[in-house]
This record gives C-alpha cells, structure tokens and sequence, in this order.
C-alpha cells in the first residue's frame, strides 16, 4: 500500500518487492529481469524499446551500482539507468513504470484457513460460487437476466450497493438497445471495501441478511414517498423476500396519510418500472400492483387541482413530474386506470385555473393517446392562440403543447397555420414580450427540427397553400406543365 493512499506504512513499490522475492528463484540477473520487463510494457504501448537498449541499461546499472557502493543494484540505480539510455532524458518513461511495474495491480489474499467475518466469508463464497473474481482493473460485466448464475450475480450486485458496497455501478450505456433482460456493470475491486464490508457487520452474518435488516431500518426512517418507492424498486431488484413486505407496508402507511398529489405522483415511475423486468427477474408483483393502483387512482382525483395556481417556475417542475407518472400510467397498462388518468388530463386541458404550460401539455398527451381528434387539438389551440389571449400564457400553452417536439408542426399544416396566424398578429410589444419564451421552446427541438421549421417558415405562405388547398387551379400554368409531360412518359415507359 502506497503512503499517498492514507496509509502510512511508506511501502512505495509493492510490484518491486514483489519482483525481488520472485527474483530470488531465478537465475537472470536482477539488472536484465527487471529492464526486461520494462522493455516489455514499453513495447506493449507502441514505444521503441530494443534488446540494446536493455543491455546497455544493465551495464549503467551495474556501474553506478559499483561508484554508489552498493552490494547490488538498486531501484534508484536502475531508474537512473533507464531514464539516461531509454528514455533519453525525460521522466514521463518512469511514471509510467511507476503505475504498472512499481505499484502494478495485483491484489493480496489471505489464506483461506484464516479465520474471517461472518460476512466476508459469505462474500468470498458468493464470488467463487457465481465465479465473480475481485479485481482492481476495471471491467464491464454484461449480465444476461434469462441466465441462472447471470441473475444471481445481479442479485449480489444490488445487494452490496444496498449495503453502500459499490463493487459494481450500473453501466452509462444501460438503457440500450439490449433489451430488459440484460445488464451492463462496471466492475472494480477497491481494498478499502473490505473495511466497509466490516462496517455492515452489524446488519447481518449474511449478505442477504444484512442487506434486507438495513433496509428495513432505512424504509422506516424514510420520509417522502418517492424515497419508499425507490427502495422497494432496489429491494426487488436484490430479490430480499424478506424485505418487501415490510417496506411495502410502510409505504402504504405513508401514502394512506398523504395528501399531496405531487408527492404521489413522484412515487409512481420507480413502482411503475418494476413492470419492465418483472417477469424477467421473476418478481411476484402482485403487493406492489395493488399499491401503483392505489396511487394512480389518488393522482387521477387530486391532479387537476395540483396543477392550478402555480407560476412558470412550478409548472415546469410539474411538468416533468406528469410526464414520468403518464409513462408509468403506460406501463401500468390498465384499462380503468388509464381511462381514469385520461379523464384527469381532461379536466387539466379545460380548467383555466390550470397553468397554460400544463394545459397545453395535457392537449398534447390526449392527442399523442388518440383521446382527441386533430380537430378537437386544433379548437382548443386555436383558443389559446387567439387575439384574445394573453401573450405570456399562449407562449407558454404552446411550449407545453410542442413538449420538446417539433414534429406535430411540420406535419399538420392547419396547426402550423394557426401558429403562424398567431405570431402575425401579435402587435410589437407583445412580440417582444412572448419572444423569449418562444426560443426556449424552439430550443428544446433537434437540430434538425429547427433546420425543416426554419425553412417552411422562410419559404411563406406559398409552401402551405397547397396543403391548405387555399390556391386556384386557374393559378397554374398548364402550358409549362405540359412540356413536362413527353419526358415524363418517357421515363415512366408510358405512351403518351
């Protein structure tokens, strides 16, 4: 262990001492091994490193082994030796033999007829068992759930974070293209771990044991209702059976004497999820479908009054908060519970105590449903939209009708119309003020989307009035069509 780490026993180069007492049993001379192995990680990273330069290294080594008096060479001998023959004067050499040769990364291990905890025994087997090695380089561990040992190495993983043992972190790339069943970790044994796994002794003589007591304690000291969603989510992905009856317990408890709809609402993504790989990882989630319902069913009664008197601040964190409960609505996927949630959004789009961000988004979401027609979408953004409107709030019910896509714009030209007819007629001074509302919208598009809206824009009225079927037949010119016409049979291998 390195002194910079904290630990002050000063061993600076465990991989030389390593070296030497494996040196002990060879018969190449201390000055030739270990250049040997310098040569090899320098070669290994693409830099020049020849048999002559290690032999003329060995040569220095010895030397000024012989003008320092020392009985043998030493480190600072042969650092000194590759620093002046191999790496021509510079040191960046050395602080790369530093890390890999000097402190290296292997790992130490205790006999195994050494008496250990409880616990870091049980952790040890669970490693040999699920043939999961410690090691200090860090490593991705794809885990296919439909696999037995995959599973149970996934159950082991979330155990240890539960109990703030991070050997493995959930993968960036997580929510890919893989599917639910598969996993991505990062893998990366520190010692210091071991020290925390101590720490956790109190909790249990087990993983599982300690895991589900610590978790047990944690669901009765929680407060908010998303933290107990949660928690469950992280108890059925450890698969602690003994754990989700008590933390399902209390989050009922605390829902029962709640009565802010936001904070069920919150609570409604991470239950919702379990849904996504429940029948993978086989869950039993019939206790925690009882509680989702519950939950959305109280969201449906209480939302449309959450979602009025607010300012522009709230409402966009509103905002998020109803996007995450209508995707966890969608993954619920129940009749009644659905129709239910959409009759709330309905009333959201409807009430003007509402805040214009939300009403407009709950349009939005009626009409991405097919609750509501095009033409039903297009009454009521054309009343907000209108003369009457105050300027402030159509900007904002139109940022939360396009919700961060474009799309709907390009590809219905009467709302586009109708958003178009709205920013003509604003007079200057409500322009100015609507303007920068306006561009955070259009911000939140593609690049792409901006690029085709910008250039249907530029292009005027002229690219809306065949689609808007506002031009006359007698506008066109039927002698300039006409010429067209004997190449086009030509190419199409049609008589004319």
């Amino acid at each position: 262990m390195a002194s910079a780490s904290g630990y002050g026993a000063g061993v600076d180069a465990p991989g030389w001492y390593g070296f030497l007492w494996q040196q002990q049993r060879g018969d190449t001379p201390r000055e030739v091994a270990w250049l040997s192995k310098v040569a090899g990680l320098l070669r290994q990273r693409d830099l020049d490193c020849s048999s002559a330069h290690v032999i003329e290294a060995a040569r220095l080594a010895q030397t000024l082994a012989a003008l320092r008096g020392h009985p043998a060479s030493g480190l600072d001998d042969l650092h000194d030796a590759t620093r002046s023959v191999i790496s021509g004067g510079q040191d960046s050499t050395l602080h790369l033999i530093a890390d890999e040769l000097l402190v290296g990364h292997q790992l130490g291990q205790v006999p195994a007829d050494v008496p250990v905890h409880p616990l870091q025994r049980d952790l040890e087997q669970a490693q040999k068992r699920l043939r999961l090695k410690p090691e200090v380089l860090e490593r991705t561990l794809d885990l296919d759930l439909r696999q037995p040992n995959d599973l149970a190495r996934s159950h082991l993983l979330h155990r240890l974070r539960l109990l703030d043992l991070p050997w493995g972190v959930p993968h960036p790339a997580q929510r890919g293209s893989k599917g639910s069943f598969h996993e991505l970790w990062q893998l990366q044994w520190e010692p210091e771990f071991v020290v925390q796994l101590m720490a956790a002794s109190p909790w249990g003589g087990t993983i599982e044991q300690a895991a589900t007591a610590k978790v047990l304690d944690q669901a009765r000291q929680a407060t908010a209702l998303q933290a107990l969603a949660s928690l469950i989510d992280a108890v059925l992905l450890a698969q602690l059976s003994g754990a989700i009856e008590g933390v399902t317990a209390c989050l009922q408890a605390r829902a029962a004497i709640t009565g802010d709809s936001l904070q069920l609402l919150d609570a409604l993504p991470p239950l919702a999820n379990i849904y996504r790989y429940g029948s993978v990882r086989h869950i039993d989630t019939t206790a925690v479908a009882t509680v989702l319902d519950g939950l959305i069913q109280r969201c449906a009664i209480g939302l449309p009054l959450a979602c009025s008197a607010l300012d522009d601040e709230a409402a966009q964190q509103v905002r998020e908060s109803l996007l995450a409960g209508h995707a966890a609505v969608a993954l619920r996927d129940e009749p009644a519970l659905r129709e239910a949630w959409q009759a709330a959004l309905a009333r959201i789009a409807q009430m003007d105590s509402a805040a214009a961000l939300l009403r407009g988004l709950a349009t939005r979401l009626l009409l991405d449903e097919g609750v509501w027609s095009d033409g039903d979408a297009g009454r009521w953004l054309s009343l907000n939209l209108s003369a009457a409107a105050e300027p402030g709030n159509a900007a904002a019910w139109l940022e939360g009708f396009l919700n961060r896509n474009g799309l709907v714009l390009l590809h219905d030209p009467r709302l586009w119309a109708l958003v178009d007819t709205w920013v003509s007629q604003l007079h200057e001074g409500h322009f100015v003020q609507v303007l920068p509302l306006l561009r955070r919208t259009f911000a939140g598009f593609s690049a792409s989307e901006r690029r085709a809206l910008g250039e249907r824009a530029a292009a005027g009225s002229a690219a809306l009035a065949p689609s808007l079927g506002s031009t006359p037949a007698t506008a066109l010119d039927l002698d300039r069509a006409a010429a067209v016409l004997p190449l086009l049979h030509q190419w199409l291998g049609l008589h004319p």
